[in-house]
């Protein structure tokens, strides 16, 4: 980073291009220029003609922006739009490359899908991955395309919210993350009626346990062989002492 004094008031940071850095770098540099009212030197307004002043600020604070080994490559560039899509080529290649590129990452996200038992969080990872290699190759998908897409991805299990989603709101102009707050909320929901699920269901099964008597003898244990040793150890029945079982009676006495 480099700092920037504007007007003698304001300081600002440039981040500086590396060889691996660029995705974050352009999104940066591209913010900045923004806030200063200067992008528009790089990406002009259709019927508008760039201001020379504010081009040569640009134009400035891109060389700023950049390794030193890369000025002298640059320094034939007299337009700040030459030295972006110059910086735009090398690092991201031709347009036919990253068009090749995007349309893999197309099909990943249109097959992309939540698993069962997968997490918001989790998932929602996965597609804002998808969608930032998306945005390093120089397309930016809007919120509204990343809303749907999130929305048509989901398990059933959230299918109810979903429907409501799309029904009473606006997926043009709702924002990612409002959408991704509706989700988790209901997947709390969905996981707090499973634990009350689970303990009605504990409740209930040793509520069964406890009022179970056994029909043969009376007591609340219903195990068959103790039930077998009980009678095995009637009044009426003995053994001798070579292990035959005889039976007394009065007569016998």
């Amino acid at each position: 980073m480099s700092l920037v004094k504007e007007g003698g008031s304001m300081t600002y940071q440039v981040p500086v291009l590396t060889p691996t850095n660029y995705p974050v770098w352009a999104v940066k540099v591209k913010s900045i220029m923004d806030a200063h009212d200067i992008w528009e030197t790089v990406e002009p307004k259709a019927g508008e003609t760039s201001d020379q002043k504010k081009s040569k600020q640009a134009l400035s604070f891109l060389f700023q922006a950049i390794p030193e080994d890369m000025i002298l490559q640059m320094a034939s560039y007299t337009e700040p739009k030459k030295v972006w899509d110059g910086l735009k080529t090398r690092y991201l290649g031709v347009d036919p490359v990253r068009m090749a590129r995007f349309a893999t990452l197309k099909r990943e996200l249109e097959s992309l899908r939540m698993k069962d038992g997968e997490t918001v969080d989790d998932f929602v990872t996965k597609l804002s991955g998808l969608a930032s290699k998306a945005r390093s190759l120089g397309y930016e998908l809007e919120e509204g395309d990343l809303v749907k897409r999130l929305l048509d991805s989901m398990s059933k299990s959230f299918l109810q919210i979903v429907a409501s989603t799309e029904q009473c709101f606006e997926l043009d102009s709702m924002l990612f993350n409002e959408a991704v707050g509706k989700l988790k909320a209901c997947e709390e929901r969905i996981r707090g009626t499973e634990k009350v699920e689970d303990t009605q269901s504990g409740l209930l099964l040793a509520s069964e346990e406890k009022s179970h008597v056994c029909k043969h003898c009376g007591n609340g244990r219903s195990n068959w062989d103790d039930f077998g040793r009980d009678r095995g150890r009637g009044r009426g029945s003995g053994r001798s002492r070579d292990g035959n079982e005889r039976v007394w009676d009065k007569k016998s006495r």
